[in-house]
């Protein structure tokens, strides 16, 4: 099942909306067959697993065990079900790490095997399957995307020195290597949302360029349409939704959608299929996310620089549940010598 893990991860930024999945076939101490699911609407692990079994080895599936680290499916959707594969190949024996939480499926798959007489066995390893799908769980399980907070502050908790216009620059709060773990992390979620003054002061892309992978959709929060027409996240590039009050034209990539609150957001970004979310800032957007009790993880990254005063970030202290997942020291230069960064990521629960 670590094996099926680790193939899973292929997937990461290109499976969504579906989960990330591996399967390994093994007959007696010998894989003859490994797959991941690519990309969404192209093959599913299962069937990528069956298809990699030489044409000399299809005897032995007769006599083998399939692992797969999801639930197959048992429904027809933008590829047959995957049970009714297995079944068909004659596979006599299924391990799967977790079931699968989407309601077409959510233990059919496991009811359609055991109907053709295949021992199931669940649970194996469940706890890292949940940790890895966390997204997709998430969104079948709360009905809205996977939300993640993130910002970087100064070691006395601003984000910035106050700043009037786009005209004077942001404190510098990142290193290159905390921008490519920024535009890594853009290239995994779906969709990534910044509030008005944040599109004002900062004037940013949003785009996933320091890293490959496609860009998520841009979310901007502007009720008065007051970012100006010549800004990065309305250039039309990239595929845009603003939130506004205001009654606007959409155009080429840019979406205009009335929303009254958050949790109508969310659950119009779950009706598109979206299963995460990166808010990226500000501070103000933040904490109405606190605030409305909307998050899964909080990413902090917090600089050896003190500012003395600015815009302070948000404060954690209204966050129920909030669970220290991990610590990371990231590189950060000054110049003439070389400190670090701690990265703090938070969860409201913990798998593993």
């Amino acid at each position: 099942m670590n094996r099926c893990l680790d193939l899973a991860k292929g997937g990461k930024g290109l499976a969504a909306p579906n989960p990330m999945v591996g399967a390994v076939i093994v007959h007696g101490d010998r894989i003859i067959g490994e797959g991941f699911h690519h990309c969404y609407g192209e093959a599913h692990a299962e069937v990528n697993a069956i298809r990699s079994v030489r044409e000399e080895d299809r005897v032995l599936l007769k006599n083998s065990t399939l692992y797969v680290s999801l639930e197959p499916c048992s429904h027809y959707g933008k590829t047959p079900p995957c049970a009714e594969l297995i079944i068909r190949t004659g596979i006599p024996r299924v391990v799967l790490a977790c079931l699968d939480p989407y309601h077409k499926v959510s233990g059919r798959g496991v009811k359609m095997l055991q109907d053709a007489n295949i021992e199931v066995v669940t649970g194996t390893m469940e706890q890292q399957a949940l940790e890895l799908n966390r997204y997709y769980m998430t969104v079948h399980q709360q009905k809205r995307p996977y939300i993640i907070l993130k910002w970087a502050q100064s070691e006395d908790g601003f984000l910035d020195k106050i700043r009037t216009g786009v005209s004077e620059k942001p404190v510098q709060l990142s290193s290159p290597v905390s921008q490519i773990m920024l535009h890594k992390l853009r290239s995994e979620n779906q969709a990534i949302m910044v509030g008005t003054n944040t599109a004002i002061l900062d004037n940013p892309s949003l785009t996933v360029r320091h890293w490959i992978g496609k860009s998520p959709l841009r979310i901007l929060i502007d009720r008065d349409l007051k970012v100006p027409a010549g800004y990065h996240l309305l250039d039309g590039t990239t595929p845009t939704l603003v939130i506004t009050g205001k009654e606007a034209v959409n155009q080429t990539n840019i979406e205009y959608v009335h929303v009254a609150d958050l949790p109508d957001l969310m659950k119009l970004l779950y009706a598109r299929n979206i299963n995460s979310l990166l808010v990226e800032g500000g501070a103000t957007l933040h904490r109405s996310f606190i605030n409305a009790d909307l998050w899964d993880e909080i990413m902090v990254e917090t600089v050896p620089k003190a500012l003395g005063s600015g815009v302070k970030a948000a404060e954690l202290n209204n966050c129920e549940n909030l669970q220290l997942f991990h610590k990371k020291k990231i590189p950060f230069f000054t110049g003439k010598s070389t400190k670090y960064s701690l990265l703090d990521v938070y969860r409201r629960r913990c798998f593993n």
